[in-house]
C-alpha cells in the first residue's frame, strides 16, 4: 500500500466519528483539525454551517464564535506578552487596577488568582440584564458589565479553591486595556493577528462597521436562537454578557477560523521551546504549566490541564494544554508528541440545549491520538 493509502486507512476512523457526530445530532456541523509537528495531518469539513433558515454546508473556512477560546487565545497571550515586558507580573494584587478590592479579602487577589481561575470569584453572573436597553452593545454597556463583575464579592479565600470564572476574564480583560490604554480588539490585531499573519480571526464589535468589515463575504457558522435577541445569531457573539459590553472582552467575543487558531495555539508551544519571535521561552513555558497549590490544580496560566475525567481524554499526556468554548469549540495541544486537535462546532445552533458534545469530546481526543500518533509510529 502506497503513502496515500497508508494516510486514508489511519485517518479513516475520525472521518466516521465526525460524520456520525452530525448524523447523531452531536453538532449541525463542524471542522476538525489536527496538526502534528506543524504538519497539517487533518482538515475537514462536516455538516452544516447553519441550518436557519435555510441549510448551508459547512466548509474549512467557516468562521466561528470561539466562545471561551477567547480567554487564552487573547486574554491570556496579551498577560504573557505583558508580563515578559515587565509590565504586568503574576503575583501582584488585582487591587493595585482595581481599587475598590483594596482592603477586603479581595485584596489578596492576584493576576496569577484571576488567569487559574482560584480567586474566590463566582462562576457567571446574568449582568446583561442588569444594563439598561439603551446601553446593551456600547461604551457605557461595557463600563457597567465591568462594574457590576468589580462590585461581586468572593465565594471563597483566593487560591483555595478553583472555580472557573467568567468574571475574572471580565476583569483581567478590562485591567489589560487600561493599562495599554486601547480596547482588547485593537491589542489583538495589533500584538497577536498581525505579527502571526491571522487574516481570518478577530474580534467582531457590535455596530461597528469598519471593524466588522473583515466578516464581509466570509462563511460564519450560525449559533443560538436566542431568546433574549429574538434572533439566530450569526456574525453577532453568542455570549450575553459580552454582547452587553459590545462584543469586545477579555472572556468571550473572538471569531475565527480552524486555520488561524491553529497558528495562535502552535505559537504558544513554539514559544515554550524558545523558537517565538512573539514570546520568550521561560514566561511562555511559565504559562504552560499546571500551577500546583493553588484553586484545583487543574489550570495552568489561561490553560487548562488534563485532570481525569479530561475532555482531552486519556492519551494525553500530563504537560498537555487546551481549553473549550461555550459554542462547541476546543482546541487540545500535547508537547510531547507535538500533537494539536482543534475542534470548532456549532453545537449550539439552534438551540444550547444541546449537550451531546460533553461525551464526544473524549472520545475524538482518543480516536485522533490512536489513529494519528498510533499511526505514525508504527
Amino acid at each position: 500500500m502506497n503513502k496515500n493509502g497508508i494516510m486514508a486507512r489511519m485517518l479513516s476512523p475520525l472521518h466516521d466519528l465526525m460524520s456520525q457526530a452530525v448524523d447523531d445530532a452531536v453538532f449541525p456541523g463542524a471542522v476538525l483539525l489536527v496538526d502534528v509537528g506543524g504538519r497539517l495531518i487533518v482538515c475537514e469539513a462536516f455538516g452544516s454551517s447553519t441550518r436557519i433558515p435555510a441549510r448551508e454546508a459547512m466548509t474549512v473556512d467557516t468562521v466561528f464564535d470561539l466562545a471561551s477560546l477567547t480567554k487564552p487565545l487573547v486574554t491570556a497571550g496579551l498577560a504573557l506578552g505583558l508580563v515578559a515586558e515587565g509590565r504586568l507580573a503574576l503575583d501582584e494584587p488585582v487591587a493595585r487596577h482595581i481599587p475598590t478590592w483594596d482592603g477586603d479579602a479581595r485584596s489578596r487577589v492576584t493576576i496569577r488568582h484571576l488567569l487559574t481561575h482560584s480567586s474566590g470569584l463566582p462562576d457567571w453572573r446574568p449582568f446583561y440584564r442588569q444594563v439598561p436597553a439603551t446601553d446593551v452593545a456600547t461604551v457605557e454597556g461595557k463600563r457597567r458589565v465591568i462594574e457590576l463583575a468589580a462590585s461581586e464579592a468572593l465565594e471563597a479565600e483566593p487560591g483555595v479553591i478553583g472555580r472557573y470564572s467568567d468574571l475574572g476574564f471580565i476583569l483581567l480583560g478590562s485591567i489589560i486595556e487600561r493599562l495599554m490604554d486601547r480596547p482588547l480588539d485593537r491589542l489583538f490585531t495589533e500584538r497577536l493577528a498581525l505579527p502571526l499573519g491571522l487574516a481570518s480571526t478577530a474580534y467582531a464589535p457590535i455596530g461597528d462597521g469598519a471593524a466588522r468589515a473583515w466578516l464581509d463575504g466570509r462563511r460564519v457558522a450560525a449559533t443560538e436562537t436566542c431568546p433574549w435577541r429574538g434572533r439566530t445569531l450569526r456574525g453577532e457573539v453568542h455570549d450575553e454578557n459580552s454582547y452587553a459590553m459590545g462584543g469586545v472582552s477579555g472572556h468571550a467575543g473572538l471569531f475565527g477560523t480552524a486555520e488561524d487558531v491553529r497558528r495562535l495555539t502552535r505559537e504558544w508551544m513554539v514559544a515554550a521551546r524558545g523558537a517565538s519571535t512573539l514570546w520568550p521561552a521561560e514566561p511562555a513555558a511559565t504559562f504552560l504549566t499546571r500551577q500546583h497549590g493553588i484553586g484545583s490544580g487543574g489550570w495552568a496560566l489561561g490553560w487548562t490541564v488534563p485532570t481525569p475525567p479530561s475532555t482531552s481524554g486519556r492519551h494525553f499526556s500530563p504537560r498537555s494544554f487546551g481549553h473549550l468554548g461555550f459554542t462547541g469549540t476546543s482546541v487540545w495541544a500535547d508537547p510531547e508528541c507535538d500533537l494539536l486537535v482543534i475542534l470548532l462546532s456549532n453545537r449550539v445552533h439552534p438551540t444550547r440545549a444541546n449537550q451531546a458534545i460533553a461525551q464526544f469530546r473524549p472520545r475524538l481526543h482518543d480516536a485522533v491520538y490512536e489513529s494519528v500518533i498510533g499511526g505514525l509510529s508504527r
